[in-house]
């Protein structure tokens, strides 16, 4: 049960890398303006980590360097935008425009779930990596519909403890979006896979 290889250690060691990548995540996201970086470190240190390959923390710090000013340029069109789409929904309750907000939800959904890896993987220009991810994340419905479904699941848990459960709510926390990672990067990697080399 306590061999290096055994089932229950492999899983206590992702367990405890899954909080790691999660507090590096917040911790890197203080400042705001550098969210996008700290999610394309987050999913490069995991795909690195899910490939047994170099130190997780060293592997984070070196992504978060490399793509901090197209990750940063990526977050400043990403995040507005996603506010303005939030803001639609609180303030415009018009019926005809119901459906333009659904598609434009819908397509930053999509966009964010998948330009991070992308920027992780692949080098392009700002408006091709998102201009790809959405071809990604449409092209790959059933990859993107699982990683919805992930974020979702974690969402409903966090909700219903927060209503139901509020001592639950510290340990969802811990694990937060860096669980939600290393989730996603096996279904990412295996949608990758022939468009990817060793890298």
């Amino acid at each position: 049960m306590f061999e290096p290889d055994s089932a229950f250690m492999r899983g206590l060691s992702t367990t405890v890398d899954s909080i790691w990548i999660n507090v590096l995540l917040i911790v890197t996201s203080i400042p705001i303006i550098t969210i996008g970086a700290s999610l394309t470190a987050s999913y490069d240190a995991a795909r690195r980590l899910n490939e047994g390959r170099g130190n997780l923390t060293a592997n984070y710090f070196r992504s978060f360097r490399l793509n901090f000013v197209q990750s940063t340029l990526i977050w400043l069109l990403i995040g507005p935008v996603g506010a303005l789409i939030v803001g639609s929904w609180i303030y415009i309750q018009i019926l005809p425009v119901l459906i333009i907000k659904i598609a434009l939800s819908l397509l930053w959904i999509i966009a964010f779930l998948w330009v991070w890896p992308m920027q992780a993987r692949f080098e392009n220009k700002v408006f091709g990596t998102i201009a790809k991810s959405l071809l990604f994340g449409i092209s790959k419905i059933g990859v993107t519909l699982a990683m919805f479904a992930i974020d979702a699941v974690y969402c409903a848990i966090l909700i219903a403890s927060w209503f139901f459960m509020p001592g639950g709510l510290f340990i969802l926390v811990l694990f937060g979006y860096g669980a939600l990672v290393v989730l996603h990067v096996p279904l990412l990697e295996y949608s990758m896979k022939q468009y990817t080399k060793h890298s």
